[in-house]
């Protein structure tokens, strides 16, 4: 059903115990080799090697890395799918964090992959995302091609960005695009992401436990005893609001006033802070200009739109646009591009796919 859904329908499923009997074998009995595998395996699967020897197995899936632990069975599902690709195949397996970090068994497993340089990256994703275990997991990306030249693994912590849905949590439309653009363009964002040279990874015995390389967590609230004692807002909490000066340089004057060598007081009321903000010359020119942004974009959407016909893709139509809105937004001040791009996707789940089916099957007359 899944691949009728994606459009898949011929898709060649097996079903057995891939590590036990796998099925996906050439006519010499060998695993057959893929250009792209992806998988979602059992987590920490205690019976992994019912019906097997792990140390003569015909598929030396273990030979060269190392025999998981009996009653730890990740490490079994990943080496399957690194015995599967092809000398440029790339895989993407989805397994508890504690694969990054365990020790003995698991720890020599890891550290040949990581010598012979097939882990590309690492992307950790928030707690209680999948049905049936509340711990958070990660995606391992393998990839064959040119491993031997890796100098790093390139990691993502994108831990924090989620939604609650129920009592699961969910990965929304931006986190995903997030997460997407981040890995394949290797951008290095401050608690989010960077690339770990493996001098670094050896330091660390090789362990791979995300936190070691990005300090995610968020600064505490800083307490002014004196501005507490003496009154005053503190002149660094203030600076702290530097993006906003950025856009408004003038406004900071207009709101504050000096105290004492340190600490500031507001220059207006405090029933008169969001009147003197949204008044003020600097940001009513700046919001003049987010108008025009997006009356700009909306615009060269409605050609879009109002051309479409029958037999139009709606997946095709909402990922141009998406794109395009996306990109449109790309290093605006104050302004998250993401969040933009994920009110249109809400708009998009809620609404507007219907309309765009509606066309694609009956056009206008719908």
């Amino acid at each position: 059903m899944n691949m009728i859904l994606h459009d898949n329908p011929t898709a060649l499923i097996k079903q057995g115990n891939t590590l036990a009997n796998p099925l996906f074998t050439g006519d010499d009995g060998q695993l057959k080799t893929f250009d792209y595998v992806v998988a979602n395996p059992p987590f920490s699967d205690k019976r992994w090697s019912t019906g097997i020897d792990p140390l003569n197995d015909p598929h030396r899936r273990f030979q060269d890395f190392g025999t998981p632990p009996d009653k730890q069975g990740d490490y079994a599902y990943l080496l399957h799918i690194v015995r599967s690709l092809k000398s440029t195949g790339k895989g993407a397996c989805i397994l508890p964090h504690g694969v990054l970090f365990r020790g003995n068994a698991e720890a020599d497993i890891r550290r040949n992959l990581i010598r012979k340089g097939y882990i590309k990256g690492i992307i950790g994703l928030p707690a209680n995302l999948f049905y049936g275990t509340g711990i958070p997991a990660c995606i391992i990306v393998i990839d064959k091609e040119n491993a031997h030249t890796r100098k790093g693994i390139f990691m993502i912590d994108a831990g924090s960005g989620y939604i609650k849905d129920g009592n699961k949590n969910r990965l929304r439309d931006m986190d995903i695009h997030r997460i997407v653009d981040v890995f394949n363009k290797r951008l290095e964002i401050a608690k989010y992401s960077r690339m770990v040279g493996v001098e670094e990874i050896e330091k660390n015995e090789f362990n791979l436990n995300i936190p070691r390389y990005i300090d995610s967590q968020q600064a505490e609230d800083i307490q002014d005893i004196e501005g507490h004692l003496k009154g005053g807002i503190p002149g660094a909490d203030v600076d702290a609001l530097q993006p906003y000066w950025d856009v408004c340089p003038q406004l900071r004057q207009t709101l504050f006033k000096a105290n004492r060598p340190g600490y500031l007081d507001l220059a207006v009321s405090k029933q008169a802070v969001k009147t003197s903000i949204y008044d003020h010359p600097e940001f009513v020119s700046f919001i003049g200009s987010m108008n025009a942004l997006f009356a700009d974009w909306r615009e060269r959407s409605v050609v879009t739109l109002k051309s479409l016909q029958a037999d139009c893709h709606p997946k095709t139509v909402i990922a141009r646009l998406a794109e395009d809105l996306l990109a449109h937004y790309t290093g605006k001040p104050l302004i998250a591009q993401y969040d933009v791009y994920q009110h249109l996707m809400d708009y998009w789940a809620a609404t507007m796919q219907d309309d765009c089916y509606l066309i694609a099957a009956d056009d206008w007359k719908a």
